[in-house]
């Protein structure tokens, strides 16, 4: 089975004759709608999971966390918009449309490198003076709500979305398994930051980075540095 590569080609074609005011439009209004998907798949599961919470109560939201997830939105345009210049000066090559088997593997082959980078570039966000400046008001969240994704710092916002270019310059992905990629993030991030357990128990033994596996790091900021997975804190030897 193969995706329709002229169909395709047609709609890059068109992004590619996008102004660049039309770009930083489209890139604001497809992050406010990725930030909009993402608050209402969480207020979703809280309201229809049945299991009981992790925590007893979750984080008040607070106008500065609100406002602080709307400038998120703003650092996520600006990687895209980053991101838009490299493939317009070649540093980014799209790679032709492929079979769904080699974009499953691009789509694993993205999760687990992302993986690997988003766990040291985590760990390093918790060294003392980079913790205090970068990454303290993300744990002020002991316990979560539906902003708490995307209450980030902004240097931290962009250093996640520079790890991603970095593999894109470094590997020509098809188009397909990055939009699987980022959309997968964006559940995995929202599911990640529920208070209930979404993950049957048995994907703890899977090297799964479940939901409790992220609201252990939030109540132990010294373990638990992974996101997709836990391979890495396993291999570290920071699993909790």
């Amino acid at each position: 089975m193969n995706f329709n590569h002229t169909e395709l080609s047609g709609y890059l074609h068109l992004f590619w004759q996008f102004s660049w005011p039309q770009w930083i439009l489209f890139s604001l209004v497809i992050n406010s709608f990725l930030y909009l998907f993402s608050i209402g798949l969480y207020v979703f599961i809280e309201k229809t999971c049945r299991k009981s919470q992790l925590q007893e109560i979750s984080h008040p939201v607070t106008r500065s966390d609100f406002f602080l997830s709307l400038f998120t939105i703003i650092c996520n345009s600006f990687v895209m918009l980053l991101g838009v210049f490299l493939w317009k000066n070649g540093w980014i090559v799209l790679g032709e449309t492929q079979s769904v088997i080699r974009i499953t593997a691009e789509v694993i082959a993205l999760l687990l490198l992302m993986d690997l980078l988003m766990y040291f570039f985590h760990y390093g966000a918790h060294l003392p003076y980079i913790y205090k400046i970068l990454h303290r008001k993300h744990h002020e969240h002991v316990s979560t709500n539906f902003l708490s994704l995307f209450v980030l710092h902004p240097f931290e916002t962009i250093g996640f979305g520079l790890m991603m270019l970095a593999l894109l310059i470094g590997y020509d992905f098809s188009v397909i398994s990055i939009s699987i990629y980022l959309l997968l993030n964006l559940i995995w991030g929202t599911i990640g930051h529920l208070n209930r357990e979404f993950f049957p128990a048995s994907f703890d033994r899977l090297f799964v980075g479940t939901t409790r596996f992220h609201n252990q790091h939030h109540l132990d900021e010294s373990k638990n540095f992974g996101f997709y997975t836990s391979i890495w804190d396993r291999l570290f030897r920071t699993y909790k």
